[in-house]
């Protein structure tokens, strides 16, 4: 039987749907700790869909060695209480969603929860999130650096992205619509945070996600 391949992504906060879909869909998938801090990707970012539109949620950060900061040593700023911010945002987004009121009071303690580094709180809230779903998954931390080869189709660590221009193409990924909220105002808008699925779509969530991607491994 031929391995599995490998999957490459970065650490992300409240990952996306393509990012969700190959975690859960792939059998070895590799998160990278030992990168280069990137300003302005999902490392600290995530959208939820509000009733003004698509909302960026952006976690402050501090960079202990500026631009040459390494991921792991992104501490997080909590001057700003981007926490209650971040949490008031979710529930005035989601509070009418179908789901949101069954995983609320599971979630809710997460953003009181204070982690010194960027790469401890999202693998907090990601491990949050498939423990209160109960969807299995399993994934390792890299233990180096490994520089991608080429044009390796199984890298995502830079190309799940915010920008357009940093997004490649994947044929294998492909989002089913879904019942959002506020579908009646903006259409159906793609590649939100898991949540977005989950507040709108419950257990079926974890479907849709697997679903959206063509070939798992």
């Amino acid at each position: 039987m031929d391995k599995c391949p490998e999957i490459f992504l970065s650490s992300a906060y409240l990952p996306n749907i393509h990012y969700f879909s190959k975690l859960i869909s792939n059998k070895n998938v590799t998160i990278e700790v030992h990168d280069n801090y990137q300003k302005q990707s999902y490392r600290n970012r995530t959208v939820i869909l509000s009733a003004n539109g698509p909302l960026n949620l952006v976690i402050p950060v501090i960079k202990p060695n500026g631009n040459n900061t390494k991921t792991r040593d992104i501490l997080i700023d909590y001057e700003p209480p981007w926490q209650q911010v971040h949490w008031k945002a979710i529930v005035s987004a989601y509070k009418h969603s179908p789901f949101f009121e069954i995983f609320e009071d599971e979630l809710r303690p997460s953003f009181a929860k204070k982690e010194k580094f960027l790469l401890d709180w999202n693998f907090y809230i990601l491990d949050t999130i498939l423990t209160i779903t109960g969807i299995e998954c399993l994934y390792s931390k890299s233990d180096l650096y490994i520089k991608p080869e080429g044009n390796n189709s199984f890298n995502f660590r830079d190309t799940i992205h915010p920008k357009a221009r940093m997004q490649k193409e994947d044929p294998d990924f492909e989002p089913l619509n879904y019942f959002q909220v506020f579908s009646n105002k903006f259409g159906f808008v793609p590649n939100l945070s898991f949540i977005d699925l989950l507040f709108n779509e419950g257990s079926e969530a974890e479907y849709i996600c697997r679903k959206s991607t063509k070939k798992g491994h």
